[in-house]
């Protein structure tokens, strides 16, 4: 099972430092299965107990005149070795396109990097009955065979809108991408404790990447017991 959080552009420094020594203290003894939190990137920090630390972002460079961006020195300094890629704010908002996604996946996999490669569909491509092509066309360029890939399924009309897909809907799309990839499938998507024993329990659910419900520590530390229990 995989528990993720992606604290997008929330928390300071200091902030998520507190986080991650109390949600230490929360779950103990809880070593089943992995679990990493995604701050921003000012808030980066070392790995704490058995909690891994992510990054949001990377430009596919070692270093360089990239003003702005994040390069692989900067998250070595942290001994992160886990990134999200793909994510659909960076493709929507920062117009991120599926060349330069694989470039970025390409560099992470020669630096021998965890991924979790992002794929989701708007409201719009799901209503006309095109999600699972533009599901495929997100992976252009991406290698399923690399051994350290997870794929993170979020519809993007349910990212922190509140809505949620029926669990068949959540099911027959994780199952899909499951067969297609070959891969352990996750799932984001305003998840949050009312649905997450139910999202956990679908048979081709690897885990969940969890958005504005990991803000608060004791709720993100809450559905991690729930997923114990599973």
């Amino acid at each position: 099972m995989i528990i993720s959080a992606n604290f997008k552009s929330f928390k300071n420094r200091e902030e998520t430092r507190i986080y991650l020594e109390k949600l230490n203290n929360l779950i103990k003894n809880m070593n089943s299965f992995e679990i990493t939190v995604f701050p921003p990137a000012t808030a980066l920090q070392n790995k704490i107990g058995s909690i891994s630390i992510g990054s949001q972002n990377i430009f596919p460079a070692r270093n360089g005149a990239f003003t702005g961006e994040i390069c692989l020195e900067q998250l070595e300094e942290f001994d992160i070795k886990n990134v999200l890629i793909g994510h659909s704010e960076r493709r929507e908002i920062l117009n991120e396109n599926i060349e330069y996604i694989a470039k970025k996946f390409d560099f992470a996999i020669k630096n021998n990097l965890k991924i979790t490669f992002c794929v989701g569909e708007s409201r719009e491509i799901r209503e006309n009955d095109e999600t699972l092509d533009f599901l495929k066309s997100q992976f252009n360029g991406i290698d399923f065979n690399y051994k350290n890939l997870i794929i993170a399924y979020e519809p993007i009309w349910a990212i922190g809108s509140g809505l949620t897909p029926t669990m068949a809907q959540i099911e027959e799309t994780l199952h899909f991408l499951k067969n297609y990839t070959g891969k352990k499938i996750i799932y984001g998507g305003s998840v949050k404790l009312s649905n997450i024993e139910d999202i956990l329990k679908l048979p081709s659910c690897d885990g969940v990447l969890v958005g504005g419900a990991s803000l608060d520590v004791n709720n993100f530390a809450e559905i991690i017991k729930i997923a114990e229990k599973i």
